[in-house]
């Protein structure tokens, strides 16, 4: 097979421009006609949007490359510049052989026509023949198992009847390249897995494939290389597993707020107790006992929490909450759970929780610590989720989920 690449970006910038002063619904429209704004006669500049800024990568023919990043961070502009839908501003696209996308829902329909109609508009679009379309027509309506609505128009069509035809045309009529953006994640999960198993089948075939997806444990199955895209500038390109870790990593360490007390000694979080006992100072600490606010999965973590008894309590309750940053609680274990008694305890000290193998996925955590008295009913001091622990990628090849568990596969042959 040709090692030329199939797909080339190279230096690509895209710029969508747009008129302020335009109104931007039918309400705003009615708005302005019953209460028309009283403006004062100036030249309105049009504003600019850079969607993609210098992006250059390579595709080579059979490579199945997804393209990440979060949303409006331009991954979708790419694939219309690929799919030749658009032209950039600056910059070149060049394209070698065939391409077939799917992009919007509908994009390449015609409402009034049928389901049939349209099949074969589309493939006279891509420049197929007649007689082409008619010998894959009915392998297109047997995988999108639309064989009752075919001749009806596509507007009566669900979203995920437009997703079955328009997936099912893309993938019978030749391509050399195949561009898929989000629009898997719409319809039921049977014809979605259909649909994932084709790509593969694809793939084997030595057909190119480029994605956009937010799904990264699919995109680590299909695809071999990834770019990652942010602001509309990208950021990396390679092996799927190393950009999607920097991915995670750049997701999961953004800048964390200050500690509580930063301002004039008032904490940022919500604290309650009687204060018998004072928690200072809250960190966390690395393997080699140095404070760090990010880790990665399975690292050695230290949670250490400093206090000051103000007065002598007997065997008191340390503890620390774990929530997730959407609110699910990982854990709350404390030391009298685990068998420890701290006996009467005056003035200053500090008391560390160690997880030897961090178990959390990539994601941000916020941790509460506490003190209670010995029974675990009156609050000495309790800070909630007052503190960030980041946890970023890289440390596991797990990313869908809460936990990476400790276990190991095994298998077996069994004959009949």
């Amino acid at each position: 097979m040709s090692k030329q690449p199939i797909l080339i970006f190279n230096q690509v910038s895209k710029r969508f421009t747009f008129d302020n002063d335009q109104p931007g619904s039918l309400l705003e429209s009615l708005i302005t006609q019953v209460r028309p704004e009283k403006r004062p006669q100036q030249q309105v500049q049009p504003g600019e949007l850079w969607a993609l800024r210098d992006v250059s990568f390579a595709v080579t023919p059979g490579e199945s490359v997804g393209i990440i990043g979060r949303n409006g961070s331009g991954k979708s502009t790419l694939l219309k510049l690929a799919s030749r839908i658009i032209q950039p501003t600056t910059g070149t696209v060049r394209v070698r052989g065939r391409v077939s996308a799917l992009l919007e829902l509908g994009a390449g329909f015609h409402p009034d026509l049928t389901g049939r109609e349209n099949i074969f508009l589309n493939g006279s679009l891509l420049g197929l023949s007649r007689q082409e379309m008619e010998e894959c027509y009915q392998d297109i309506v047997d995988f999108s198992e639309l064989h009752n609505y075919i001749q009806m128009p596509v507007k009566h069509y669900s979203s995920g009847m437009y997703m079955r035809l328009g997936f099912s045309v893309a993938i019978h009529v030749k391509p050399d390249i195949l561009i898929v953006d989000e629009i898997l994640a719409v319809g039921d999960r049977a014809f979605q897995d259909k649909c994932i198993q084709r790509v593969h089948k694809m793939k084997q075939e030595g057909i190119t494939v480029v994605m956009v997806t937010h799904n990264l444990e699919s995109l680590r199955g299909l695809c071999s290389q990834a770019v990652w895209i942010e602001h509309g500038v990208m950021q990396a390109a390679g092996p799927t597993d190393d950009i999607v870790a920097q991915y995670l990593s750049h997701t999961y360490n953004r800048p964390i707020a200050d500690v509580p007390g930063a301002v004039a000694g008032e904490p940022s979080f919500r604290r309650w107790g009687s204060r018998a006992i004072e928690i200072t100072q809250v960190r966390f600490l690395n393997s080699e006992g140095q404070p760090s606010e990010r880790f990665k999965t399975h690292d050695t973590v230290i949670m250490e929490m400093h206090y000051i008894a103000h007065e002598p309590v007997e065997d008191p309750a340390f503890g620390l909450a774990i929530f997730r940053a959407d609110g699910v609680q990982i854990n709350s274990p404390n030391i009298l759970q685990a068998g420890g008694r701290m006996g009467l305890v005056q003035g200053a000290g500090v008391v560390r929780y160690r997880i030897e193998h961090l178990p959390l996925l990539a994601a941000e955590y916020k941790v509460t610590a506490a003190v209670y008295d010995q029974f675990v009913q009156r609050p000495l001091d309790h800070h909630d989720r007052a503190y960030l622990l980041h946890v970023i990628g890289g440390g596991s090849k797990e990313i869908e989920g809460v936990l990476a568990m400790p276990a190991v596969w095994e298998w077996e042959a069994v004959s009949g």
